[in-house]
């Protein structure tokens, strides 16, 4: 399939105004920093998260299925798993580790997010490599699988009586941070113009009423 040539026919059936907001969006889209949300029981945490994926242009969540199984609240999560590319881990018994494997082919180091004495701030956290920051389970915290195998671990500066924050508080203060960092600095962060392409052509989609039958009107055509 024409990619160039789908997207010119789908730009019919929305205005100008709607693909030049998508193409805005897309280009603060990146792929330089990913999440992984492990075994998460609490709808309404899952779907902060994803909503702070894409408010800080973070394109893909992973999300590993052990006990608990995800779910996106609408209400939580504002629509914003819509624009977000999911990957869910569930099929085998090791799905932490297949998710790590699935990772790390990808190029991604792994961050666990911890208030582990080792861990490093946020603040002080290389931007330079390609990462992947680990968010676990609601009070156990990240599992001692992904643990092992982190390639770092990340905590966020805390100065009162409490030991820890909420994971979708915790996940919102180290999206910011760094994706406002890679932002201001010379590393290249943005999608590359094959991933634009392939990610406008599945908001266009999106974005359409009716699109399964003007795509049966398009291959038809063909």
């Amino acid at each position: 399939m024409n990619t160039k040539k789908l997207i010119d026919y789908l730009e019919n059936f929305v205005t100008k105004e709607r693909s030049e907001v998508l193409q805005k969006v897309l280009q603060q889209r990146t792929r330089h920093f990913t999440v992984i949300l492990e075994d998460l029981y609490q709808k309404h945490n899952t779907s902060a998260i994803s909503r702070s994926c894409e408010v800080f242009g973070i394109q893909d969540v992973h999300i590993i299925e052990n006990k608990y199984k995800a779910y996106m609240s609408n209400q939580v999560g504002k629509g914003s798993q819509k624009w977000l590319d999911f990957y869910k881990f569930n099929k085998n018994q090791h799905n932490t580790q297949d998710c790590i494997d699935a990772v790390k082919e990808k190029g991604y180091q792994i961050i666990a997010t911890t208030p582990h004495e080792s861990s490093g701030f946020v603040a002080d956290f290389d931007i330079t490599k390609k990462s992947a920051f680990v968010f676990g389970v609601e009070k156990e915290g990240v599992s001692d699988m992904m643990m092992k195998q982190a390639d770092g671990y990340l905590k966020v500066p805390m100065y009162g009586f409490t030991e820890s924050l909420n994971v979708s508080v915790a996940a919102a203060i180290v999206l910011q941070e760094v994706s406002t960092r890679v932002r201001n600095s010379g590393i290249a962060w943005e999608l590359t113009q094959h991933e634009q392409e392939s990610i406008y052509l599945n908001w266009l989609q999106k974005s359409i009423k009716s699109i399964d039958a003007i795509m049966e009107r398009y291959h038809h055509k063909k």
